[in-house]
């Protein structure tokens, strides 16, 4: 169309209104010619087929006087031209220009009159209109001047600036182009620099610019990069938010969650992180028993990978379990706490929102969903608690079970409780939990694993009592279990021999969670190694006795006694320990204590053995399991039981019994497989231990380190008594209390019979019974001199006290242990007494004056060897003389009273002190009543 149009432009043709145009007004409203009008007639003259014509003329030729119609007639054109077509509608519109020239035509005719009348007013006009043209004539000159001089040069400037404003406009588009053309350089540099949300919004709006040019080719290309740039960039941001599950950074995230936000696509996120998160938990824990199997395997062997984890768990090692447990805790630790920084980041983040309100929402529409969007993440992150904790529950789970720990060694087990514990600690901050799984776990390895190790342990505490010698195990003289590495766990322990007004006051403090101490690093899972490095111990003696200064130190802080008030200076012995308060004694006790309690400048450090410290030890062991593992408390606290009632057994067969060379229980070796497995064999004394030697007192050191070391255990089990108590469940503490009360208490009860051993053959009994039979007791006259019995019985408790000092240089003998000692002693030579006077035959009133006269000289000899107080027996033997001088009545009232008596002894009073002084009949009455009194012994 355009070619048509210019063509006619070449050769001078104009469409009809531009003709019009240019026509003058008079010709354009000229009289048709005569050849017009003969055309016009020739025409059809029918006024109804002449008015279909008109017609069938399209509106749009009537439409408006700047109707281009050769324009409109030469765009319906066709794109395939046909000559008859052409010329067939170019009749048409000829019909049709003949029917309206004709229609025109007669209604010029019909206003001739009226055209005439016009005419002539028209040609008046035409002679206004000249002399207007002349004026205007004149006005153009003058124009063409003031055009020339201001007008023109006035609008070139206008159109220039037109022209700099439209290529302005023009570059600045280009430089649009431009910068939507490097886009993608830019955004590549972004994602490098991990500025997601820069990335985001650039691609945005270079999304919205390139929607302003898109009438640009080149342009409509790049916005379909840009649209594959948005969608890298999501998945590069999906890959960033993984990341935050192992290692969470604040910056980080806050970058992910606000390039989410301009996505919109903000619970999409959240849905994201929480797939990740289960996925970093599965790879992690995989990846740490993957690295370790492969290690323990030594090969290239690439089956371990396509393995289940749970059957990768079975591939582990005894030597790796624990690091490889350690390790896997670690990294569920970074995952945890990744996830709790997460939840601490949104709390933080929508309190600064609501302390902020509008601050990002421009609309109450963008309010209601940014809203919306914060109840889903916390609803979603509250959920994920419980259910990452149930996963880490189970790979855990699975970790535990895969491996049977039952012949791990201690420690190594008590490390996987303590590793599991601090992971259940952890789970109850993070979200409440009691792990139920994990205890479930741990409970069925526990209780597998302390089977078997208590019995390995009864096995080796035979071994070790079997080649005990009982020497004293050298400790310092503040010795006490909260010293040793096994009772660390119980954390400011009070010994039993510190009063709780020398305990430092405990000052409360807010003990921080795991998650608000390893906030800023670490890891609680490293605390198991590092604690274990630095247990050390200083409770032995360098040699075995503590300085000889703090013996004068003793002895100078009680030196003055006169600030002291009267009750500290009283001579009390605690009746539990038979020890005195080192504060509460006098002077005179004190001295006194210089001879009773040998070799005092060992500070009464405790005596003990090494069989007794590892017992104390394996105690401490126990109570760390059950404070670790509460569920299995009553069958631990059971086999403590158990460790108390064999060693408690063990020092009783070896120094209690008078039958030991005998031997013991001889058929443990003989018995059954099945009752050997279920029963410890019964101890048997070391041969080393020699307990026939008179010199050493029959063994009295081994004996008194072995009975004092069962007071000092039994003493350590009264002081974790409570903590015992506090570990047992309600329905089994009955058994706790029953063991206290009908074992541990019994403890010092067995100094008697074992001592008593001893008593029994440091003195001559024997040798008396035979002096005393050989003096006469039916003399006339009072003797002044006492027997020699009486010195030789002193001479063998002066020997007996001699023996004791050297017995008391290998090993401290306690005051109660040398009152006990010399009770037993005393008491036996007093019986001896009266059962060698219940051997007199005859004896007259001045025979009993002397036997009198020898007891007091027996007492006031003794008194000065012992501080005994009072004389054990000392009214049997003064009781039983007096009965001498008894009458019949009387005498039959005293045996009645009297049953401590032998039956011998009371027959001997009935025939030798009432003699002939009654009559048969008398005498069979009395004798028939001591037959009474001692039937019921029978």
């Amino acid at each position: 169309m355009q070619k048509i149009k210019s063509l006619m432009a070449r050769q001078g043709l104009k469409s009809p209104q531009e003709s019009v145009v240019d026509m003058s007004p008079v010709e354009s409203f000229r009289t048709p010619s005569k050849e017009e009008l003969r055309e016009l007639r020739e025409q059809p003259t029918d006024p109804q087929e002449e008015q279909e014509i008109i017609d069938r003329i399209e509106e749009v030729y009537f439409s408006s006087d700047s109707f281009d119609m050769v324009q409109y007639e030469l765009e319906k054109l066709p794109p395939d031209l046909n000559l008859l077509e052409l010329e067939e509608y170019r009749d048409k519109l000829k019909r049709q220009q003949a029917a309206v020239s004709k229609r025109v035509a007669d209604l010029i005719l019909e206003k001739q009159p009226s055209y005439v009348k016009e005419l002539e007013r028209v040609t008046s006009l035409q002679t206004n209109l000249q002399l207007a043209a002349v004026i205007c004539t004149n006005a153009r000159r003058q124009l063409h001047s003031a055009k020339e001089g201001f007008t023109e040069a006035s609008l070139g400037l206008l159109a220039n600036q037109r022209r700099r404003q439209l290529l302005t406009g023009l570059l600045k588009s280009l430089r649009t182009i431009k910068t939507l053309q490097r886009t993608d350089v830019r955004l590549s540099e972004m994602l490098e620099e991990e500025d997601y949300p820069g990335a985001i919004q650039l691609c945005l709006e270079c999304q919205k610019a390139a929607s302003t040019f898109k009438h640009y080719n080149c342009i409509s290309e790049l916005n379909s990069k840009l649209q594959d740039t948005l969608e890298q960039i999501e998945e590069q941001l999906d890959v960033a938010l993984s990341k935050t599950c192992k290692h969470f950074d604040v910056s980080h995230y806050t970058k992910v969650q606000l390039a989410y936000k301009l996505l919109g696509k903000t619970q999409t996120a959240m849905d994201q992180l929480h797939m990740h998160f289960t996925q970093a938990i599965h790879n992690t824990v995989f990846q740490v028993v993957l690295g370790y199997v492969e290690l323990c395997a030594g090969n290239a062997d690439t089956k371990f990978q396509k393995m289940q984890y749970k059957d990768l768990c079975t591939h582990i090692t005894a030597d790796s379990y624990i690091p490889c447990l350690t390790d896997l805790c670690k990294a569920l630790w970074e995952v945890m706490l990744s996830y709790h920084l997460t939840m601490q980041w949104h709390d933080e983040h929508y309190k600064e929102e609501e302390a902020t309100p509008g601050a990002d929402d421009s609309s109450a529409e963008g309010s209601d969903e940014s809203t919306v969007d914060r109840s889903y993440v916390k609803k979603k992150l509250e959920h994920g608690l419980t259910r990452i904790w149930q996963d880490v529950q189970l790979k855990v789970k699975a970790y535990l079970l895969g491996t049977d720990v039952s012949n791990f060694k201690y420690d190594d087990f008590i490390v996987v409780l303590d590793v599991i514990s601090r992971l259940m600690q952890v789970g109850e901050e993070f979200c409440g939990s009691k792990s139920e799984v994990l205890q479930e776990s741990i409970r069925r390895q526990s209780v597998n694993y302390f089977k078997n190790y208590h019995r390995t342990r009864l096995e080796e505490l035979r071994m070790f009592l079997e080649n005990e010698t009982w020497e004293l195990c050298p400790v310092k003289y503040n010795f006490s279990i909260a010293q040793l590495h096994e009772f660390k766990f119980m954390g400011q322990c009070r010994s039993p021999s510190v009063s709780p007004s020398r305990q430092p006051e405990s000052t409360e403090t807010v003990e921080l969670s795991l998650f608000e101490q390893y906030l800023q690093g670490g890891n609680p899972f490293e605390m198991q190694i590092d604690n274990k490095e630095e247990e050390t111990e200083d409770v032995l003696a360098s040699n075995g006795y503590e300085s000889d200064e703090l013996e004068k130190s003793v002895y100078q802080d009680y030196d003055s006694d006169s600030d002291v008030p009267e009750e500290l200076k009283q001579d009390y012995v605690d009746e539990q320990t038979g020890d005195a308060p080192v504060k509460s004694v006098s002077r005179e006790t004190l001295r006194s204590r210089k001879r009773s309690d040998y070799n005092l400048n060992r500070a009464n450090a405790p005596i003990l053995t090494n069989t007794t410290l590892n017992v104390i030890r394996l105690v401490g062991k126990y109570m760390q399991m059950m404070n670790i593992l509460k569920p299995i408390a009553f069958d631990v606290i059971h086999c403590v039981s158990q460790l108390f009632d064999y060693y408690l057994y063990a020092v009783y067969t070896f120094f209690g019994r008078n039958d030991m060379e005998a031997g013991g229980e001889n058929a443990g070796p003989h018995a059954s497989p099945e009752e050997r497995k279920e029963k410890v064999p019964s101890p048997h004394l070391s041969q080393l231990v020699v307990l026939t030697a008179s010199d050493t007192l029959y063994g009295l050191a081994e004996r008194v380190v072995a009975t004092e070391s069962l007071v000092f255990l039994a003493e350590q089990f009264e002081f974790l008594h409570l903590h015992l108590d506090t570990m047992m469940p309600s329905a089994k503490k009955p058994f706790l209390q029953q063991f206290y009360s009908q074992t541990v208490s019994t403890a010092s009860e067995l100094r008697k019979p074992i001592y008593w051993i001893v008593a029994a053959k440091a003195i001559d009994y024997e040798q008396m019974l035979l002096l005393m039979a050989g003096v006469k007791w039916d003399i006339k006259e009072i003797m002044s001199q006492h027997n020699i019995y009486v010195d030789v019985l002193l001479k063998e408790f002066e020997k007996f006290n001699q023996r004791l000092g050297d017995v008391s240089k290998i090993v401290r003998i306690p005051l109660p242990v040398s009152n006990v000692l010399w009770e037993h002693c005393i008491r036996l030579a007093n019986r001896t007494l009266v059962e060698g006077y219940a051997n007199v035959k005859k004896c007259s009133n001045e025979g009993r004056a002397l036997m009198q006269l020898d007891f007091q000289q027996f007492l006031m000899k003794l008194e000065k060897l012992t501080d005994l107080r009072p004389i054990p027996d000392k009214e049997f033997v003064e009781t039983y003389i007096k009965a001498y001088y008894l009458t019949e009545n009387d005498m039959e009232q005293f045996i009645k009273n009297h049953r401590e008596y032998s039956m011998k002894q009371l027959t001997n009073l009935v025939n030798v002190c009432l003699g002939s002084h009654i009559n048969k009949k008398a005498r069979q009455k009395l004798l028939a009543a001591i037959d009474d009194i001692d039937r019921p012994k029978r």
